[in-house]
């Protein structure tokens, strides 16, 4: 099977512009290709995720990506899939949020000569004059066709600002400039991107003539990402300090079994077929499968021996076992009055729950256990002796700690 197919049979693919000359491009390894990645904080999350593992297989079978990071339109900020407008950012915040993103992304794509490329939309979109870039770039867009965009019909009900219109434009001059620079001939884009993405196949198209090869192809990453990469604390990010190696495992350990074969296609790189052999487990074996995604995808971003720590963590919690691996939340002598700290502030200081309402619900609905002892009473207090011995604090079925002096 080549690339294209397997992309194709790995769910990935939604819709493309010009299929036949994008498969001829993509399976002879062809394709220069981009994704953007917009620094609005500062690590990468599973959504991006998504997008670097399409970029390393495509990498592997010859072609040659882009990341573009937005240092551009990261200080326009994107409207697409938002319904308010989102928080703008300083320059410095940007440029740092940048160094963040380049040294996650070096972890999964080869840059180098001849290898993959890494560019900043900051270098042409900061310097642009305002008055040619109307004439020469703006020229080429019916604004009736813009508001007509998903990306922008979402928001005219509360309000789209002009600064986030001007974004489609960015984008598409965006895909203009990578092609002339690099000749960059395909972009890669979630479904919520589409409308910027095509602005940008046909500005190429009307600028440089109706044969220049310019193609676009809309993905699920950004759909399957927000649904992936969210819960109800935020979202699972790639540095191990923002989501510990241990919580990343947990996180896929405890998907959906609908959702199990969907992420092993399209995030792993385990053969199809044995991917259609799992697709067929039940009962005992979907857990199986889970700790098999769990660990793969955990082994991809923090590498094989924390992907060990934390699948060792996992049975350990689960079973009653050693718990040398789990992840540690660490109490000061701050932490403590009259070397006393009362239950709920033992929550929330841990991380397991965001504030004491939410630590009294835990315990009144019985969801909170020390070392497998559920404990009902919401003015229970430790000592600062009881964190001598070991003492793991247990949050529901999926949240653990281990807590130390």
């Amino acid at each position: 099977m080549q690339i294209y197919e397997e992309l194709v049979a790995r769910g990935l693919i939604a819709q493309v512009t010009d299929e036949e000359e994008i498969r001829n491009l993509v399976n002879n390894g062809k394709a220069t290709f981009y994704i953007g990645f917009d620094p609005t904080a500062d690590s990468l999350h599973v959504g991006h995720f998504m997008a670097l593992c399409l970029m390393k297989r495509l990498q592997m079978a010859g072609n040659r990506p882009i990341a573009l990071l937005g240092g551009g339109t990261g200080m326009v900020g994107d409207p697409s899939g938002r319904t308010d407008m989102r928080q703008m950012l300083t320059k410095e915040t940007i440029e740092h949020n940048i160094s963040c993103f380049k040294k996650q992304m070096e972890r999964f794509i080869e840059f180098g000569e001849g290898k993959a490329i890494m560019a900043n939309n900051a270098d042409w979109l900061l310097d642009l004059n305002y008055v040619e870039l109307l004439r020469d770039i703006g020229a080429h867009f019916s604004v009736n066709r813009m508001l007509a965009a998903e990306c922008y019909k979402n928001r005219m009900e509360k309000g789209l600002s002009f600064l986030e219109f001007n974004y489609m434009i960015m984008q598409s001059y965006d895909f203009y400039r990578l092609y002339q620079d690099y000749g960059c001939n395909m972009q890669f884009g979630g479904d919520d991107q589409w409308s910027n993405m095509l602005g940008g196949t046909e500005l190429i198209r009307r600028k440089l003539g109706k044969d220049a090869y310019a193609m676009t192809i809309r993905l699920l990453l950004n759909s399957e990402g927000k649904k992936m990469g969210k819960t109800a604390s935020g979202a699972v990010w790639l540095d191990p300090n923002k989501t510990s190696p241990y919580e990343f495992y947990q996180y896929w350990r405890n998907v959906d079994d609908a959702d199990v074969a969907g992420c092993l296609r399209m995030l792993t790189f385990l053969p199809l077929e044995q991917i259609d052999e799992m697709d067929k487990w039940e009962g005992a074996r979907l857990n199986e499968a889970k700790e098999i995604l769990a660990h793969e995808l955990t082994t991809l971003v923090h590498g094989e021996e924390e992907a060990n720590k934390a699948r060792e963590a996992s049975k350990a919690v689960f079973s009653g076992g050693s718990s040398e691996n789990m992840p540690t939340a660490a109490l000061s002598d701050d932490d403590f009055e009259n070397d006393e700290i009362g239950l709920l502030n033992l929550l929330t200081t841990t991380g397991l729950t965001a504030s004491r309402n939410e630590a009294r619900r835990a315990v009144e609905q019985g969801g909170v256990s020390v070392n497998g002892e559920k404990i009902s009473d919401v003015k229970a207090v430790f000592k600062k002796s009881d964190f001598s011995d070991e003492f793991v604090l247990r949050k529901g079925k999926k949240k653990f700690v281990k807590v130390v002096l």
